[in-house]
């Protein structure tokens, strides 16, 4: 166990389930309850898909009403350490033994002999082979095969940074071209990613690159997977090829069984490969416990076998939905196309155009209606069989008033931020925007900007020494927690290129409202040319040594 061998350190968090949580209860109430205080509850918050160039929502994912509807614990991530931790306390130290790797064990029919990698003999009355991925049991069970490679390598990391939408976002998917990303709220103050690359296996990087290399994947992609990996330190980040197994339809033979990864190891896009775990611990527990019942009852020799094949046919067919809906989950993720044109090669001039790939709009249409479907088996199609567990909720799980509203409007979810509002300084060449503006959420104070400090009872003055900024160009105004542009009438115009790449003119004495990652030029020449940011903190990227933020206050 990575907790016992000191290991695990960055490898981060787990996320455990609503299906996974309910099976622990079924196991032990007091375990479960000691995972559930320990882990980030992200299922009470909003969940989904987004665009990964724009940041645009593509469609959200509730996790807090299939759980709360079958009286089950909501979603929650915790570290693998505590996880382990936890977990061992509850079996007992001294049943554990570390550097033991089985290579080889012997089932006479009777009891089934382990013999370790240091020449040690163990005996017991079934073995149960939960070694991974990589299986020893497992191979000498049925013979070598190759583990299947997904085609993608992926890094991640943890940073600490805290986004200015944690209260209402839990994790979210970045869709792109052979290319995604995934973030989710971890808890203290921090935030787990992980980035998938479509390359060959095997790849390495240069020392202390991985970090250099990711911000050329993703260099072009929305603020909130940039911030995220110039906010991770270069030795916490990670790199592993992504491999999974086809499950079998053979589990075992005579007292020997496999369980989670050993047997059915899937792809982390549906964050079940754990989950499925657990649920195969209790299904097996609990057919050995009705094995032992029986025995006690009648007064013969408890049968092994039975229960284990009983445990297989009862596991094999979810496991292998789930397992394919894994794999589907990365082929949508990553084939994903916003705009025809988009990986055509010689037609990717057609991305200009703008014109909505069919795949993008097909696949909303089908997502919309299949996804709480899908949830609500997945989170619940395994609770009615969790014998002795009542369904409820518990009160600390409860969701904000405001979720349902969150997922029907994007607009409320902007106005729901947190965080302060920033222009920072996007120019290119010559910078006459040098410094980072702070936007005061303040409705009475509107910031006048222009090429001089201008004379204000109610309002907030900043000059910007640029040709093509005019006396009195534009102001920012505040209303309701958005932010509005309104050009003053200026010679050479005030400009907004929002999240989705267009361009265009705010018109005169007209307010405009802005968002974050919005980019806003004063004047046409690109000289003083500022970018939206939303923070809770602000990076040391994002400002150069000794330099101060621009109050607008």
């Amino acid at each position: 166990m990575s907790a016992v061998r000191g290991e695990g350190q960055y490898r981060g968090p787990i996320q455990i389930q609503s299906n996974a949580l309910a099976a622990l209860e079924a196991i032990d109430m007091d375990v479960a309850e000691e995972v559930m205080r320990a882990g980030c509850i992200t299922g009470d918050r909003i969940n989904g898909l987004v665009d990964g160039i724009s940041g645009s929502w593509y469609i959200k994912f509730d996790t807090f009403t299939p759980a709360a509807e079958r009286g089950l614990p909501v979603t929650r991530v915790i570290s693998r350490m505590t996880l382990q931790q936890i977990l061992a306390r509850a079996v007992g130290d001294d049943v554990i033994m570390n550097e033991s790797n089985v290579v080889d064990f012997v089932d006479d029919g009777n009891k089934v002999t382990v013999i370790l990698e240091n020449g040690q003999r163990y005996e017991g009355d079934l073995l149960v082979g939960a070694d991974g991925i990589w299986s020893k049991v497992r191979t000498i069970l049925f013979g070598p095969k190759e583990a299947s490679y997904s085609g993608y390598t992926c890094y991640t990391g943890i940073a600490d940074f805290v986004p200015p939408d944690i209260e209402t976002v839990g994790y979210r998917v970045f869709l792109g071209h052979k290319q995604y990303f995934v973030s989710s709220d971890v808890g203290a103050g921090k935030m787990q990613w992980y980035a998938f690359h479509k390359e060959p296996p095997g790849g390495t990087d240069a020392e202390n690159g991985k970090k250099e290399r990711l911000l050329k994947i993703f260099g072009g992609w929305c603020d909130n997977v940039v911030d995220l990996i110039n906010a991770t330190d270069e030795e916490v980040i990670l790199r592993r090829d992504i491999y999974d197994r086809v499950p079998i339809m053979r589990w075992g033979k005579g007292r020997v069984t496999l369980l989670g990864d050993s047997v059915h190891a899937m792809q982390p896009n549906m964050g079940q490969g754990g989950c499925m775990a657990i649920e195969d611990a209790y299904q097996l527990a609990l057919e050995l416990e009705k094995a032992w019942n029986q025995s006690v009852e009648t007064g013969t020799p408890m049968d092994i076998e039975s229960p284990l094949k009983r445990y297989e046919k009862e596991r094999r067919i979810r496991v292998a939905l789930i397992y394919g809906m894994a794999r589907m989950a990365a082929i949508m993720a990553s084939t994903y196309r916003p705009y025809l044109g988009v990986g055509l090669g010689p037609l990717s001039f057609l991305t200009k155009l703008r014109i909505p790939h069919p795949g993008r709009v097909g696949g909303r249409f089908f997502i919309k209606f299949a996804m709480p479907l899908m949830l609500s088996w997945v989170l619940g199609g395994n609770s009615s069989k969790l014998e002795g567990r009542s369904p409820s909720c518990r009160l600390s799980d409860k969701a904000s008033n405001q979720l349902q509203r969150w997922f029907e409007d994007d607009d409320a979810l902007e106005r729901a931020l947190t965080g302060e509002w920033y222009l920072f300084p996007a120019s290119s060449g010559d910078n006459y925007a040098a410094q980072p503006i702070h936007l005061i959420k303040d409705e009475q104070r509107p910031l006048t900007i222009g090429n001089r400090s201008q004379a204000s009872t109610s309002g907030v003055s900043l000059a910007l020494s640029s040709p093509q900024v005019s006396d009195v160009h534009a102001c920012i105004t505040c209303k309701d927690n958005a932010f509005y542009l309104t050009d003053m009438q200026s010679q050479y115009g005030t400009w907004i290129t929002d999240n989705e790449g267009r361009r265009y003119r705010v018109p005169p004495n007209f307010p405009v409202r802005f968002h974050p990652s919005d980019i806003i030029e004063f004047g046409s020449d690109k000289k003083a040319v500022f970018r939206v940011k939303v923070l809770k903190a602000i990076p040391e990227n994002l400002t150069g040594e000794g330099q101060q933020i621009l109050q607008a206050a």
